[in-house]
């Protein structure tokens, strides 16, 4: 789909009352890490989870509803998002530790929630301190961090359906795989439950800022980027085809293709860490889906092998007559 989202108006008449906020043509790209894209036509923030509950259960069904969570993984691009966008508030972002379990809402930082463990003495959680994000967003793509991933620690996931049914959904359901979940269609998580395993806050905290210190060094985590770009592929190890190893990485295929540094217009490849793509300043979402797609293009025709986009692409395109 190309061109820009319509301006709101006729969508915000048709959606029922909330209690919440429902923002006409409410600009992203402030709330995404790379600063970049369009408008959502409407933007929603509900109160809490009945708001969302009864919204959802009134909205109609020929509008679009797609729930974001920080931006960190997220690429809007310039012609905007249309329908409405779903973006939980401090009414979703509780953490609660008892034992050796964790519950979380959905829009808690992931960071937040491995602290929150560790103060607890509650170990296995740590991968999250170094996974950017909420807890939403980590249960629909099976977040993780130096092999350890979300399916490793869920219980159960709680959610809202597109019907505004709400839903538990136990961690042997959510059809986890490598970067990705088999969760139904127009579900909006609210909130996980989490089990760890007990130890003392003081060790747990130190193997938490361990992690922590290596992603700091080895990725630009404080430039304009939205983090991984590419899926390690899927069927490769350190000795060829191997199943569903993930042991190739995305990265050295792109350095091996001699696209890191690689710029088109604003956006550039990280010299740091080359499966990053950076807004230098002034990139459009444009500039970095099409180096994304340049660097796709050169790593197969260099090794053969597709690489997988990570990062969430959503939005329309703006042709380019609209940019001229």
């Amino acid at each position: 789909m190309t061109g820009r989202v319509p301006d709101g108006e006729r969508l915000l008449a048709r959606l029922p009352q909330v209690r919440g906020r429902l923002t006409r043509m409410r600009a992203l790209a402030d709330l995404t890490w790379f600063r970049v894209g369009g408008p959502a036509e409407v933007l929603f923030q509900p109160a809490d989870i009945d708001d969302l509950a009864d919204f959802l259960a009134v909205c109609p069904e020929d509008v679009p509803v797609l729930p974001v969570g920080v931006g960190s993984n997220l690429l809007v691009r310039d012609g905007g998002v249309p329908g409405v966008v779903v973006r939980l508030g401090r009414g979703f972002a509780a953490i609660e530790a008892a034992g050796t379990r964790v519950a979380a809402g959905a829009a808690a930082l992931d960071a937040r929630v491995a602290q929150a463990a560790a103060a607890a003495g509650i170990a296995a959680l740590e991968f999250l301190r170094g996974v950017p994000g909420t807890i939403g967003g980590a249960l629909a793509m099976n977040a993780g961090c130096y092999g350890d991933e979300v399916k490793d620690v869920l219980v159960e996931a709680h959610g809202i359906d597109r019907a505004g049914n709400r839903v538990t959904i136990p961690a042997a359901e959510m059809g986890f795989s490598y970067r990705n979940s088999a969760a139904a269609e127009g579900l909006i998580f609210t909130s996980a439950l989490l089990a760890g395993r007990a130890d003392t806050p003081d060790a747990v905290t130190a193997r938490m800022e361990a992690l922590l210190a290596r992603r700091e060094a080895a990725q630009p985590i404080r430039e304009r980027t939205g983090g991984s770009t590419f899926r390690n592929p899927a069927g490769f190890s350190s000795t060829g085809r191997d199943g569903d190893s993930h042991e190739l990485k995305a990265w050295k295929l792109i350095e091996e293709a001699g696209c890191r540094g690689l710029r088109v217009g604003g956006a550039r490849v990280s010299q740091k860490h080359c499966n990053f793509l950076i807004n230098t300043g002034a990139a459009t979402a444009a500039d970095l889906e099409q180096l994304g797609e340049t660097v796709r293009a050169r790593v197969k025709s260099n090794s053969g092998i597709d690489l997988c986009w990570e990062i969430r692409r959503i939005g329309v395109i703006v042709s380019g007559s609209e940019t001229a």
